[in-house]
């Protein structure tokens, strides 16, 4: 039985990488969007201002562009505007706002899609996959959307998860941690690598909250069989199938 796969890969029609652009002039922010969309294959470029991301553009020319709304030159919106004049690239707002009128404000100006920050790298990267599968540029390979390891089967489109023929209940939070545990079988994961993934960004609390909710997955995956879910001291968790 296979023991895990790498999410399907979306590329653009000639067969190379995705092109994303990535502008925050919060550059930690942009530095952890970038590794999260380099992990899925895809060429990225970072900007932390309008004027220089609208430089990086016209030269790139990515295929779907993360945009804060508030820079210290060119504001978001400005740069949407500049950006649409030239060609008809998916955006994504990314922005402290929150209320519904930025979020009508951004999208009425041409955005495609909006998140609040603080958020979680998973559910960017979710909405930039469904952005650009919308593009007549890029195309997906196929994929089943299943992830496996051993008898423990996760269904990334229909969010079922079951293990056997017993259907596990978990909550979204929980869903991405199995998730990315999934996407990664038998390689150890830190507290830090799953903080930066399944959490917000900037999440202020302490690292125990990945150990509580491991406990919450071993006590609704474990409990039906042979332990799947590992620590290794000191350095993070893993999943494999049982008794391998």
């Amino acid at each position: 039985m296979p023991s895990g796969r790498a999410p399907a890969r979306l590329t653009r029609a000639d067969g190379s990488p995705v092109r994303a652009l990535v502008v925050d002039d919060e550059v930690s922010l942009g530095d952890l969007l970038q590794m999260a969309l380099r992990y899925e294959g895809w060429d990225v470029k970072t900007a932390t201002g309008g004027q220089q991301a609208l430089t990086i553009a016209r030269q790139f020319k990515p295929d779907v562009v993360v945009l804060d709304v508030m820079m210290p030159d060119l504001d978001g919106m400005e740069v949407l505007h500049r950006l649409r004049s030239e060609g008809d690239v998916p955006v994504l707002f990314l922005t402290a706002k929150d209320s519904l009128d930025d979020r009508i404000a951004g999208l009425t100006a041409g955005g495609d899609d909006y998140v609040t920050k603080p958020f979680s790298l998973e559910e960017v990267v979710a909405r930039l996959r469904g952005l650009i599968r919308r593009s007549s540029r890029i195309v997906s390979d196929a994929v089943d959307p299943e992830l496996r390891v051993g008898d423990l089967l996760l269904n990334e489109e229909s969010y079922e998860v079951s293990r056997g023929d017993t259907p596990i209940e978990l909550t979204a939070t929980e869903f991405e941690l199995l998730r990315y545990l999934m996407r990664n079988p038998r390689r150890v994961l830190s507290k830090a690598q799953i903080l930066d993934r399944v959490w917000s960004y900037d999440f202020g609390g302490r690292s125990s909250i990945v150990e509580i909710y491991i406990s919450y997955l071993r006590k609704k995956i474990d409990s039906i069989g042979q332990p799947m879910i590992h620590t290794v001291r000191g350095v993070g968790y893993l999943i494999k199938p049982a008794n391998s």
